[in-house]
């Protein structure tokens, strides 16, 4: 063997393996005074690790641990463990849950079903409730530049229809969102002081 031995192959011989790639070692050992030492230096070094006395861990050492590890949930593993928590351990009170869900199932499937097969009235009552939406939120919207503005604005918007009302309403969410962030950079130049 032209090359000094590896850690590898001293850990082999360490180990007292035997088969045919150990005589080459053993057989390089004997004539390498280098190597003989290394050997020799691994072995005084596993004599003064047995002499160590063997500590016991802890029965709570693996708790312990795993209360440090962060451990990444899944959401569906998660959501299965939150549902379980509410669900009753007594076969009594799970039975009375489960039907108390079937329950509040059917209903709510009766009332999907009552209002599909009711469409066109659905459709009007959700149309005159938009609308409605609609209205309130124009007359708030007026009465708010009003009282801000004068009524010289509110009679400007009100001409300026629909096109008009969303153009000053993007232009009051910008001037909100700038203020919003200056506010911000002002608290945080104060914070660095």
């Amino acid at each position: 063997m032209n090359r000094h031995l590896l850690p590898e192959e001293i850990d082999q011989l360490l180990d007292g393996e035997v088969g045919f790639g150990t005589a080459p070692l053993k057989q390089h050992v004997r004539t390498c005074a280098e190597c003989g030492a290394e050997l020799e230096s691994a072995r005084a070094l596993v004599g003064q690790l047995e002499q160590l006395p063997h500590f016991a861990v802890s029965p709570r050492f693996s708790e312990q641990v795993m209360e440090r590890v962060h451990v990444f949930v899944p959401w569906h593993v998660a959501l299965a463990d939150s549902v379980r928590a509410f669900v009753p351990r007594q076969r009594r009170w799970r039975t009375a849950a489960w039907a108390g869900v079937g329950t509040l199932a059917s209903l709510v499937l009766i009332a999907v079903l009552w209002v599909a097969t009711r469409l066109d009235a659905t459709l009007f009552v959700l149309e005159l409730g938009v609308e409605r939406v609609r209205a309130a939120g124009a007359w708030a919207f007026s009465n708010l530049v009003v009282s801000l503005f004068g009524d010289t604005a509110g009679q400007a918007l009100s001409a300026s229809g629909p096109a008009g009302i969303v153009a000053v309403l993007l232009i009051t969410l910008l001037t909100a969102l700038l203020a919003v962030g200056a506010l911000r950079m002002v608290v945080a130049g104060a914070r660095r002081r």
